[in-house]
């Protein structure tokens, strides 16, 4: 019988023979692999694997806290580095990329407004969260609205996860496919892999301690690529001329103040508000945030470390940006090699052409550590929810604490492999991530919101706000599922709609909670929130 001391030694020497049998396929088939940057990423993943089995070995009990939370005992140092590392994932760093090098600044809209959506959860919503002692970001909705709401509301949470895992999984597929050589399929399968075989092995505990590691080597490879990105363009100051005079009024970070007159903006105008919005409350109502908000020693830990990690966020996204100013415009030709069939190489192209092997292995690892973060993260939040909100209440209630810890490690198997046959099909990444908060922005943040603040919000005013929203939002359409536009919205232009639609959405389901509420007092009491036990 293994050494309990030494039992996580086991699973990690399973999967490097894992990685070196595929190694081996790969070189017997003939494949153009960078060899040295594959044996990098297999020592990479045998770190961050043995990292996450060492951490399941670390607990003494092995209930659902323990699992979701980490037995609400996470300090604010290792608490900044998991929220850090969820926010700033391979979606995230691709993402900008690929947006400053094909639309200008002006849309890389996302770095800023996540942050602001940390600082605006820190202010007013993680210190009333833990304080109530919450398990998932839907405890409070099933105390305020009943188990069977809470049901329904976590179909556009589940689908927010799912999105957000698929768009971090596609950047690390194309990076994977453009510096090491790998097909876009199997990079995102393996990666998957190891991310969901940890998560399930030692929960939040798992997830947080790889996170260190994880944002370490994303900052330490982004920044080695910095100088060679520069140097081959003649520097910042030629780079950011060049980009200007390209891009013009998009080179900006912000619109002007009364861009609906301003021809290049147009009714675009009104699309980047309602996308800004969204990213700023959209980025709040999720359980991948809520996890670490909840997990957290005390109050003032769970409100300190989303202000921090705003900062590191936005600290974050300099060196993507300043990766995708030289993506747009060095002259690819010139190191033998055609410009990016797609913005979203853009990262991956400079990381491989514009930098030495050594230097692209790092920034690789960098690159995968950022997916790993973010991976963990998301599918333990859907698994977390899944499993205390719907399995738990509607299916076994009297299930012990045990019980429930071994259907949280199911569902994450099941949650992360949907994400990745998704991530198979769906090659946009910064679509995929703006999606992901579009669902939670315009269904589930004013339910929160309600549920948190409105002490007469019901089920009925639940129910008619989610009608309301749903109705609204998906009938202006979405391109990126080939959705059709339904209602009659101005402001149409190539098949989109460009009137701020979500946010009208958002807004109309949380007053209809608000006015239904009122309404219906008298068939369904407004029900306190309650600490939980």
């Amino acid at each position: 019988m293994a050494n309990p001391k030494s039992a996580h030694l086991i699973p990690t020497a399973a999967l490097m023979a894992l990685l070196t049998l595929v190694g081996v396929y790969l070189w017997y088939t003939g494949k153009d692999v960078f060899w040295p940057g594959f044996i990098c990423m297999m020592v990479f993943y045998g770190i961050i694997f043995f990292l996450g089995s060492y951490a399941a070995n670390l607990k003494k009990t092995n209930t659902a806290t323990d699992v979701m939370l980490a037995g609400r005992g996470i300090p604010i140092g290792l608490a900044v580095f998991t929220m850090s590392a969820t926010w700033v994932g391979g979606g995230y760093i691709n993402g900008t990329a690929e947006y400053t090098a094909a639309w200008g600044l002006a849309w890389v809209q996302a770095p800023w407004g996540y942050a602001m959506s940390l600082v605006i959860g820190g202010l007013f919503f993680a210190k009333k969260m833990r304080r109530h002692k919450f398990k998932t970001m839907l405890d409070p909705l099933a105390q305020r609205f009943g188990k069977k709401m809470a049901a329904l509301l976590f179909i556009p949470a589940l689908t927010g996860e799912i999105f957000w895992t698929s768009a971090i999984l596609t950047a690390l597929g194309t990076t994977f496919g453009t510096v090491l050589g790998l097909d876009f399929n199997s990079s995102i399968i393996l990666s998957a892999f190891i991310a969901i075989a940890y998560t399930s092995l030692g929960g939040l505990w798992a997830v947080a301690l790889t996170d260190i590691v994880q944002l370490i080597l994303l900052f330490v490879g982004l920044i080695l690529v910095i100088p060679f990105a520069l140097e081959s363009v003649g520097g910042w100051d030629v780079a950011w001329a060049a980009y200007t005079e390209k891009n013009g009024g998009m080179a900006n970070f912000f619109p002007p103040i009364d861009g609906w007159k301003d021809p290049a903006w147009g009714n675009f105008y009104w699309k980047w508000w309602d996308y800004a919005l969204l990213l700023m409350f959209g980025g709040i109502a999720w359980q991948v945030y809520f996890q670490r908000v909840l997990a957290s020693k005390d109050e003032n830990t769970a409100r300190n470390l989303s202000l921090i990690a705003g900062v590191v966020c936005i600290l974050a996204a300099i060196p993507p940006i300043i990766i995708g100013v030289v993506g747009s415009v060095v002259s690819w030709e010139s190191f033998g090699v055609a410009a990016p069939e797609e913005a979203a190489l853009t990262l991956p192209y400079v990381v491989r052409y514009l930098t030495n092997p050594w230097v692209a292995t790092i920034a690789l690892g960098a690159i995968a550590a950022a997916v790993m973060s973010s991976v963990d993260s998301s599918i333990l939040s859907a698994s977390s929810m899944a499993s205390w909100n719907v399995y738990r209440p509607l299916i076994k209630p009297d299930i012990t604490n045990e019980g429930l810890a071994k259907v949280i490690k199911k569902s994450i198997w099941i949650i992360g492999i949907a994400a990745t046959l998704l991530a198979l099909q769906v090659k946009s990444v910064y679509a995929l991530w703006f999606l992901c908060s579009d669902f939670v922005y315009c269904l589930l943040f004013p339910q929160l919101v309600a549920a948190l603040f409105d002490k007469k919000a019901n089920f009925y005013g639940s129910l008619s706000g989610f009608i309301v929203a749903f109705i609204l939002r998906f009938g202006g359409g979405d391109l990126t599922l080939g959705l059709p536009i339904l209602l009659p919205y101005p402001m149409i232009e190539g098949g989109e709609v460009l009137f701020p639609f979500r946010t009208l959405a958002m807004a109309s389901g949380m007053l209809t909670i608000m006015v239904v509420s009122r309404f219906t007092q008298h068939l369904s009491p407004a029900e306190p929130l309650r600490i939980v036990d």
